[in-house]
This record gives structure tokens, sequence and C-alpha cells, in this order.
């Protein structure tokens, strides 16, 4: 006997289901029953008690199952149950179904899919071959409650029928009604939606709603096209109360070998008086950008992209919080990259595009423009002389449109008597090309030892304007070369200490490395090594300058000291010890340059200040980590990095201690003492207060602050954020917001502002 099956597959994103005719041709149907009765003359076939059939892949047990030959029939009855090939679950108590698939109805139909989906109707019906009509359908993603399984669920969708178009691939729901906690909040008269087999179809977005201080209250209505298989577009219509309507659009086109995006968005403005005065936000009542972002691979190694916005002004992006480019400085760059086994390559060009409320753009003009930076490293296949041969290359090229000059007050009298440049107007090219070689040998009884040479030169092009009034006898040449070599040699010697216990490995370092004195120090511009601090992370590091346009010079070593030790109660501990010591030569970092980058680092000695590092990780999950800097004479703090956190199933927390002391030279007037805590406990199985605050305590002023609560289960996530910060400056829209994010699973979810808060999502 060859019998048909059905099949009634639930959506993953949509309340339907369909009844499908995939069984292969060439199937064959296995059955097994308590009885199997055949009636010839009524050319019947029934089966009785236990019915299992399996066929094509489909799984299906009933207690009675007949097959009319004669109108081509099957009829099931009694706890039905059938697993679909893809792992969905059917139940029902009635399905009576044509042979050919063409027509038939189920009763009582209940679906649970693989993604813990539901989907449950008095009865479904199949017409024309091609519909599925479900009558009083009941869809949702919640499991439902396993204490009290007569509770309604959290949510869910009713519909007084269910109409799935095989043809147009569409469902239809009508008379639609979405239920929270067994109560109605939504009701619509029809609404239709592409099925499961639809990837992409234009139609409304959920709504998105926000609110802010100057803008007021913000309902954003976003539509989809799906323009072709390879393109689509979005297009949001935002009404501030405060400042009108913003339209937004963005394209976007996926080609064979990558994509690319093209956005816009313009307001005009219906209350910019709203704004602080004389900012750029209350400078025009027209405003708006466009940008384009694209990412192609030329082939597997080698990759082109862009990311670049131009807007009317230099704060609308972030005045309006649009996503993904309203950091405070949105970096506009063009690159090309490659990646090969031993070797890369990394070309951009740079605009930093400064995100404030000056009209001026002021801090925008004195960024540099880098057209271009490329960056070439190589290691070569095999060994040279016993050790690793590599080399690497950097070309940059920039210019600014003003000085970056900084006046500072050293002597805390109130008056400014030293100029840190950190930035000169005109053009400065660069190129360094670098050789090193190095081999690590152990000598018996576990001494390590690691030769080094190293090879750089530099090569500059320069058209600057001259710093007024700097005393480091900055270079009027228009080309300058330099060179640095070195010769060095680090020692290790690791040993491991065990108890019964418990475990250590202490480890002494020392290095020394000999070179020539830094060529034209303080001379040069500094572009890429203004950032600098000297800690237990670059102690042994032969370079301790941030970028390529200071280079460590004379003769240095470096001495320290690193711990490992781990216990069997599951105690961690670790910690790394030192100091820096300049033997011969000139210091570079007790030679001024332009912005002062050596001074007060701790390396502007002889003897530098002492370094530390050192962590605990507890088995209860509590850690305590901490970096410090100690002045080598008086062992007086002038850096700490602390940070305690603990975590477990209910409580997430972290208090971060951080303290810096004055570097007038440097640009740090006074000392900066700050505290951050972020912490999230969960009160729940499903609900979690969380929170964050940021204290500065030199200030006795809170920068940051926001407390949220969230919910979340198997369909359900919700979350409502409260954030404020101290805006000194006011170079944003609002120092408060509140966001709100409503997230149902499958359907999409509805969001109030920005949810974010320090790390918590």
């Amino acid at each position: 006997m060859v019998s048909p099956a059905v099949v009634a597959r639930a959506q993953d994103s949509q309340p339907a289901a369909s009844l499908a005719t995939d069984i292969p041709e060439d199937a064959k149907l296995l059955l097994a029953a308590n009885e199997l009765l055949y009636d010839r003359d009524a050319e019947r076939v029934t089966a009785i008690g236990g019915v299992q059939i399996n066929y094509g892949g489909y799984q299906m047990v009933a207690r009675k199952v007949v097959y009319d030959q004669k109108s081509g029939r099957m009829t099931a009855t009694g706890n039905i149950e059938m697993i679909e090939p893809g792992g969905n679950r059917i139940y029902a108590d009635t399905l009576d179904v044509t042979d050919n698939f063409a027509d038939g109805f189920v009763e009582a139909l209940r679906i649970e899919t693989t993604d813990n989906t539901r989907l449950a109707a008095e009865r479904g019906e199949r017409v024309n071959g091609t519909d599925m009509i479900l009558h009083k359908g009941v869809y949702t993603a919640c499991l439902p409650c396993a204490d009290h399984p007569e509770r309604p669920p959290l949510w869910q969708v009713k519909a007084e029928r269910v109409i799935q178009n095989g043809q147009k691939h569409t469902v239809r729901l009508e008379k639609a009604r979405f239920e929270l906690f067994g109560r109605t909040i939504a009701v619509l008269p029809a609404i239709e939606v592409p099925d499961h087999t639809v990837k992409r179809k234009s139609g409304f977005l959920f709504p998105e709603m926000r609110t802010s201080e100057n803008l007021g209250f913000g309902l954003t209505v976003p539509y989809y096209f799906a323009i072709s298989n390879q393109r689509d577009a979005t297009v949001k219509a935002t009404g501030f109360t405060s400042q009108g309507v913003l339209l937004e659009a963005e394209i976007r086109q996926r080609f064979e070998r990558g994509t690319a995006t093209l956005r816009a968005a313009g307001i005009d403005q219906l209350h910019r008086e709203s704004f602080d005065a004389n900012t750029s936000d209350a400078n025009r009542d027209l405003r708006g950008m466009v940008a384009s972002e694209g990412k192609f691979e030329i082939n597997p190694r080698w990759t082109f992209g862009w990311d670049v916005m131009v807007q009317s002004d230099n704060n609308f992006a972030r005045t309006y919080s649009l996503e993904g480019l309203d950091d405070t400085t949105h970096t506009n760059q063009i690159y090309l990259t490659g990646l090969g086994k031993r070797n890369s390559f990394d070309m951009r060009g740079y605009y930093f595009d400064v995100q404030d409320a000056d009209t001026e753009n002021t801090a925008e003009k004195m960024q540099p423009t880098v057209l271009p930076s490329v960056d070439y490293a190589y290691y070569a296949p095999e060994p040279v002389a016993g050790g690793q041969l590599s080399g690497n290359l950097n070309f940059t090229a920039l210019s600014r449109f003003k000085s970056d000059e900084v006046d500072v007050d050293t002597n805390g009298d109130g008056v400014n008597d030293l100029t840190r440049f950190r930035g000169l107007d005109g053009t400065s090219s660069r190129l360094t090309g670098e050789l090193e070689w190095k081999r690590t040998l152990s000598v018996p009884g576990g001494l390590q030892l690691t030769p080094l040479l190293a090879a750089r030169g530099d090569a500059y092009g320069l058209d600057l304007n001259a710093p007024v009034g700097y005393t480091g006898n900055f270079t009027s040449e228009t080309a300058e070369t330099r060179y640095m070599m070195t010769a060095g040699l680090e020692a290790r010697y690791p040993f491991l200490l065990t108890t019964n216990n418990s475990s250590h490995i202490i480890e002494p370092i020392g290095q020394i490395y000999a070179r020539n004195d830094e060529q034209l120090a303080g001379r040069l511009p500094n572009e890429d090594a203004q950032s600098f601090v000297f800690d237990a992370t670059n102690l042994f590091d032969r370079d301790k300058f941030s970028g390529y346009d200071r280079v460590e010079g004379g003769t240095r070593a470096n001495v320290g000291l690193r711990y490992t030790g781990s216990f069997d109660n599951g105690f961690g501990v670790r910690g790394v010890v030192g100091q820096s010591y300049h033997l011969a030569g000139l210091n570079s970092y007790a030679t001024d340059d332009l912005v002062q980058v050596g001074a007060d680092s701790g390396l502007e000695t002889d003897v530098s200040d002492f370094v530390g590092m050192a962590g605990i990780d507890m088995p209860n999950g509590m850690s305590v980590a901490t970096n410090l800097r100690l002045d080598e004479r008086t062992l007086a703090l002038r850096r700490t990095d602390a940070n305690v956190s603990f975590s477990n199933e209910k409580l997430q927390t972290s208090l971060t201690y951080s303290q810096i002391a004055a570097q007038p030279e440097y640009g740090l007037s006074k000392r900066n003492d700050e505290i951050q805590s972020a912490s999230s406990v969960k009160v729940s199985e499903y609900w979690s207060v969380f929170g964050s605050v940021t204290w500065d305590l030199d200030n006795s002023v809170i920068n940051r602050k926001g407390i949220g609560v969230s919910y979340a289960d198997e369909c359900t996530v919700f979350s409502l954020v409260y954030s404020d910060k101290y805006d000194p400056e006011e170079e944003s829209a609002s120092d408060w917001s509140i966001g709100a994010r409503l997230t149902f699973r499958t359907l999409g979810d509805v969001k109030v502002g920005d949810t974010e808060l320090a790390g918590f999502n």
C-alpha cells in the first residue's frame, strides 16, 4: 500500500503554516500497526492501534489511519503527531486530505518548530493545492509556564483567519490581535506579510522612538525596499516634537566581491533657538549629510574599501545620533590592504571630522589630512644565521590647515609659560625603513639568551611653518635624514618552584641595548609619537615611543622580574616589576620636543621610576589587578590603575580607580583622579538591574552616570535605561537621555532612544 502524507510547516518568523508536497516520487512508505484490515469490496485500508508511518522523511503516529482508495482520501484520528524532516512537530486530533494533497483539512492543529515557536488553530484546510487557511489561529514564541500551563503566554498573536497564498508567497492575518500578559494591546483589521519562502520583501519595519533634551520626543517610521537580489534600501522619517522631520535614506548594493552603501539625511529645523546660542547646532535651519561605506575583496589576499562622510556642519550627525556616524570624531578613510603568509601591506588615507559645537571648526582644522599612510611588514621564510629576520617600511604624508598649539601653565601661577605644538600647519612626509634580526639561544642550566641587531633609517620632506617661540631649535631644512643602529642582548632565567599544592614560575629578565644617539631629537615634527605612558606593559620594549617620529637612542638597560603562581585551591597570582636605566649617550626622554612627550614620563632621569603590575584571580569569581608607577626616589605614586571585579550567577561588578600625577610640560596641569564603577544584579530568573558611574575626584563632579533595568526570557527582551553625562563644553544636543527597547523574538522590536550604558547592552 502506498499512502499519502500530510505536512504542516510552521514559519520561523510568521504566524502561519502550510501543507507541503515535497515528498520524492520514488519514496517508499513504511507502515506499522497493531492491526491492519483491508476491505476489498469497499477498497479501504485501515490501520488500528499504535500506527506508525515513515514516508519521505516524515514520521507520523496515530491511533487509527484509514485510506479510501475510491475517494483518494486518507483520514487519521487520535493523538496525531508528525515530525518533519526539519524537526518541526505537528499535533492534531483529526487529519483528512486527498492523496494528491490538493485539498484537505485538519482539526485541533498545534505546531512546535525547532526554534521553539508555536502555532495553534481550531482547524485548518488546504484549498486549490496552493492556499492554506487556518481558523482562529494563535502564534507565539514563548514557552508555556511549567507550573501553570493554563496561563496565557507572555505575548501571542491571535487571528480569526490566517491565509497563506502559495502563489504570491504571502501570509494574510485577518482580525489580528496582539496580546500581552493575556490582554489585547493592539488590533489590526488585516495585515499581510511575506511567508517563510521570501527572504526579503518591501514593507514597513517596526517604528523606533527616542527622546532628548533639545530635540524632544522623536518617532521613527522606517520603510524597507527590496529592489533586487543584490540591492535594497531603507528610508526613515523621524518626527521630533521640537525640531521637525528628519529624513534618512540608505541604499545597499552587493557585488560579486563586496558591498557598498550610500546614506543621506537632512532636516529643516523648526526651533534652532532650542540649542545653545553661538553653536553649530543653532547656526542654521537646513542641515544634512551624505555618507558612503564600501569593502571589496579584490582576491583572497587584497581588500579595498572606504568610509567617508560629508555634512553641512560639524555636529549634525552627532546631534541627531545617526547610527555609526555619531562619534566625537568620525574618521573618514580609504584603504587598500594585503595579507600574505609572511608579509602584510596597508595603505590608508585619513580625514578626521571632529564633531563639536564650534562654529569655526577650530579643532577640525587642526587635525591632519593624511594622504597616504603606508605600512609594509616582512618576515623571512627561512632562518638567517639561525635567527629570525624581519623588516618593516612606513611612509606617511600629511598636511594641516592650522597649527595645533596649546599654551601650558607649568608653574601653577596662572601664567602660560610653555607652548606645546601638537601639529604645525603645512605639509610633511616621512619614509622609514627598518631591519631586525634576533635569535634565542638556550644555555645549559636554563638561561635563555636573545641577541638582537637592528638598523633603521628615516628621510623627511618638510614644508612647515616654524613654531614661534619653540626653544628646541626646530629644523629649517626642507629635507632631513637620520639613522639608528642597535645591538642588544636579552637574558632570561626562568625557574620553577613546586610545593604539594602550588607551582611558581619566577623569571628574572635583563636587557641591554647599545645605540647611537637619537639624531635631530626635538628638531623634527612629532605627529604619531605624542601618546606616551611608561608602565610595566612596555618596560621590556626596545623602543618605548608609540610611533615613528621619535626613536629611542643611547645605551639603555631594562631589568625586571616576572612571576606567575597557581594554587590547587583555584587562586592565581601574577606580577611584573622592574626599572629602566639610561647608561650612556643622549637620553631621548629627557630631550624636549614639540609636545614635550618625555617630560615627567618616569624615563627622563638616568634611573627610571619603578613600574609594576600585579593581579590575583580568586576561585569565588573575584579578581584584583593593579598597574602602577612609583617615583624612583620617594616611591610616591605617579600613576595608578587599579581594578577590582567580581562575577557570579547573580552579580557582576567592577570598580576601577585611575590616578595620574600632574605632568605640566606634557599638558596635564594638575593631578587627575577618577573612579569608575559598573554593576549588574540579577534580581530574579528574568529581571536584572544594572548601572554605572564615573566620578572625577579632583573636581568633585560625576562625569557620567546611568541606571537601567532589563527583562529577558526565551521570547521577550525588555530594557529601560537612563543616562546622564557632564558636558562642560556643551558640544552635544543633550546631557541626559532615556532609552527603552522591547524585543519580541521572531516578530521584531520597538526601540526608544539608546539602550547602551557603559558596556551593558
